[in-house]
């Protein structure tokens, strides 16, 4: 019989569509509605210690096949964050997205996170557009990310999702270190860039921040390439982030190395319920060609 469910690091998700961070991970309500469309997990918005207010709009920009988005990690703090998702009760999974400045912030938060019932934390530490974070914090690196991961894994008994970015050299070298370091899942990855959109009339960028993180169609490719390189690289799973917006893009994403997908600018395109028509198209690709479980599928572009 086919079966589009799957496990990470020993959690159940009854499809392989996860909604990414920072696309509508606000709210427990917005949460829940996803999952009614058929979202087989999903992951907050990135939470920080103190409310941020972000960058000043406008923050996202739409271009010919994907989205500039600076959003700036725009968001109500951990104290906030443990009110609005502390009654959690549904059996798909809830992920919680962290970011920090530094190896002691990680430390502190994922303390602090404790009382949230999800079932994973995501550490962000690949941001392309927040100054003091991300890459233009230097948390992208081998050495960095085995000392975040590291920090946060002895803080939390929690599976620990490392999100890399595309944007480094060595990336098969930094998923090394998030390994070494404790990691139990990769998300690979954040947006791309970053870019920019500039407006002909006005003679400026369209976002206020001037650049922003590329998403969308035009940076599957680019991705399919980040998780075959990881997935030759290290033995724990992947999930494949970004431009997921077909189902012939997560099976793309499932030979590539990945054993799930990320879903975000592809909610734009395609609605609220975009999780349901794409594992709906992974179970019509897999009917017709004759397989019964998305693991058969993983990684074999490789064999």
């Amino acid at each position: 019989m086919l079966d589009t469910s799957i496990q990470l690091a020993g959690i159940k998700f009854s499809n392989p569509t996860i909604l990414a961070s920072g696309i509508l991970g606000t709210s427990k309500q917005v949460l829940e509605r996803l999952i009614k469309n058929g979202a087989g997990g999903v992951t907050t918005k990135s939470i920080t210690l103190e409310p941020r207010k972000g960058h000043d709009s406008p923050i996202i920009a739409e271009f010919e096949s994907g989205m500039l988005n600076a959003v700036g990690y725009a968001n109500p703090g951990i104290a906030q964050a443990k009110k609005e998702f502390s009654e959690w009760n549904h059996k798909e999974p809830l992920i919680l997205s962290l970011t920090a400045k530094n190896t002691e912030e990680f430390s502190k938060i994922v303390e602090q996170s404790k009382g949230i019932p999800c079932n994973a934390i995501e550490l962000a530490i690949s941001c392309p557009h927040t100054p003091g974070y991300g890459t233009l914090a230097g948390q992208s690196s081998p050495e960095s990310t085995e000392e975040i991961t590291r920090a946060a894994k002895k803080k939390t008994k929690l599976p620990l999702i490392i999100k890399l970015s595309p944007n480094v050299p060595a990336l098969g070298e930094v998923a090394k270190a998030a390994e070494k370091g404790g990691a139990d899942i990769i998300n690979m990855g954040n947006t791309a860039g970053p870019g920019m959109i500039i407006d002909l009339e006005r003679k400026k960028p369209v976002l206020h921040f001037q650049f922003g993180g590329m998403s969308g169609p035009a940076i599957k490719p680019l991705m399919v390439r980040c998780v075959y390189d990881v997935y030759k690289s290290v033995k724990i799973p992947i999930i494949g982030t970004g431009g997921v917006t077909y189902g012939k893009d997560a099976i793309e994403m499932f030979m590539a190395g990945a054993s799930a997908v990320g879903i975000g600018t592809a909610i734009h395109y395609r609605g609220m319920d975009a999780f349901k028509k794409i594992n709906q198209e992974i179970k019509e690709w897999m009917k017709s060609h004759n397989y019964n479980s998305i693991k058969s599928i993983i990684g074999a572009v490789h064999e």
